[in-house]
């Protein structure tokens, strides 16, 4: 969820005047909020999987959530390059396909084990964005403790859904990307709202052949809305703004913690328990993740640089 600080040319981000309430709380505790939001939507949709089916559930989510966005935001069409659309298509295909395979992971495993397979992406892309050594060992670190929280192994799980949240692990390595470049060509949230409408008009087909009228059930809907508030819409808005002032191989090191998040999300929502050697897997990921944080911010203060964007 590239190296998105890799682009030839560093252009100035501008501070974004509308949400203020969201960056005063600094890209940390931006990346945390959103977090949240995002394993208790998934906790949620979990639920209304059998409803409406996994494929269903990503076409309820995205629709709404680009509905909600587009209204927000009404982002102008025009005035846009060729490389600015190019950009925000990519970020919604890679958002849809993210979506897709980590509600059909989620269809046949666990949240948590889930989590943990999908987070591989953008620990496996901190490593390859990071130019320091230190940040090499902190991923380590993480991904130990990702490793501990799928109990030490995955052998039990079924092999398609482990395929599934591999995948989704990948696509959220390209999400990473498309929204920190997205962020500095679109203004505001401009980008995500077009990339969701993307995302949500390349899922249609898939849903209704999938999920049918089922897609109508009016409690479905409502269901699904909520979800996509929590999943798509909060938690997005959230990241995109993080992303640009946070660089890509801590903010990948952060990604770390949603599998400790959607353990506790699966807790609290799904009743699943956590044992002893996960809560310690947790405190790996945690300390891991402050761990990159110090150190960017170390460095950028030895240097008398603002964090890379």
């Amino acid at each position: 969820m590239t190296a998105t600080s890799s682009t030839t040319t560093q252009t100035p981000v501008t501070p974004v005047p509308g949400p203020r309430r969201f960056g005063s709380l600094g890209p940390l505790g931006l990346v945390l909020s959103g977090g949240i939001s995002v394993q208790f939507g998934g906790a949620l949709a979990v639920t209304l999987i059998p409803r409406a089916g996994a494929l269903g559930v990503v076409t309820l989510r995205l629709l709404a959530a680009a509905v909600v966005l587009l209204l927000v935001c009404r982002p102008r069409p025009r005035g846009h390059s060729r490389a600015d659309w190019a950009t925000v298509t990519a970020f919604g295909i890679a958002m849809g396909a993210m979506n897709g395979l980590f509600y059909e992971a989620v269809a046949r495993i666990p949240l948590g084990p889930a989590v943990t397979l999908e987070v591989l992406g953008p620990l496996t892309l901190s490593v390859l964005a990071s130019r320091r050594a230190i940040n090499a060992l902190w991923a380590g670190l993480a991904l130990l403790g990702v490793f501990l929280l799928g109990g030490g192994g995955f052998s039990n799980l079924d092999p398609i859904g482990v395929a599934f949240a591999l995948g989704a692990g990948a696509m959220w390595a390209v999400y990473i990307l498309f929204s920190a470049r997205t962020g500095r060509r679109f203004p505001q949230a401009d980008g995500l709202a077009l990339a969701m409408a993307v995302a949500a008009l390349l899922f249609l087909p898939i849903g209704v052949a999938s999920a049918g009228t089922r897609l109508l059930d009016p409690a479905t809907v409502a269901l699904g809305s909520a979800v996509a508030l929590l999943s798509s819409v909060l938690p997005y808005t959230l990241e995109l703004l993080a992303l640009r002032r946070l660089p890509a191989s801590t903010f990948a090191i952060l990604m770390s913690l949603e599998p400790a998040l959607a353990a506790t999300a699966g807790f609290l929502i799904l009743g699943q328990s956590l044992s002893l050697p996960e809560a310690g897997a947790i405190a790996l990921v945690i300390a891991a993740s402050i761990g990159a944080v110090r150190t960017q911010v170390g460095r950028g203060a030895a240097r008398g640089e603002a964090p890379e964007a």
